[in-house]
């Protein structure tokens, strides 16, 4: 699997899902229990994977998403792009 973003915001992880499945790319959040558990203070953000194979289409879907509603996503690396 292949991390697409990292966020702390579950809007944000799920507009992206949203986007992804638009596009029939399967998606998964890792660290989801990980973060409920340190009280979702922001030690731990959540991630979204997608397989190998899936990755330039979610990259590209997601660029045209942000494009069309002029939003900043977060990065991997957990800096806004």
């Amino acid at each position: 699997m292949i991390e697409l973003i990292r966020s702390n915001d579950p809007v944000e992880l799920s507009w992206v899902q949203s986007i992804l499945a638009d596009e029939g790319i399967e998606s998964l959040i890792f660290d989801f229990h990980a973060s409920i558990l340190d009280g979702s203070i922001g030690a731990l953000p959540r991630r979204l994977m997608v397989t190998p194979d899936d990755e330039s289409r979610a990259r590209y879907a997601l660029e045209i998403a942000r494009r069309d509603l002029g939003r900043e996503v977060s990065s991997p690396s957990g800096h806004q792009e």
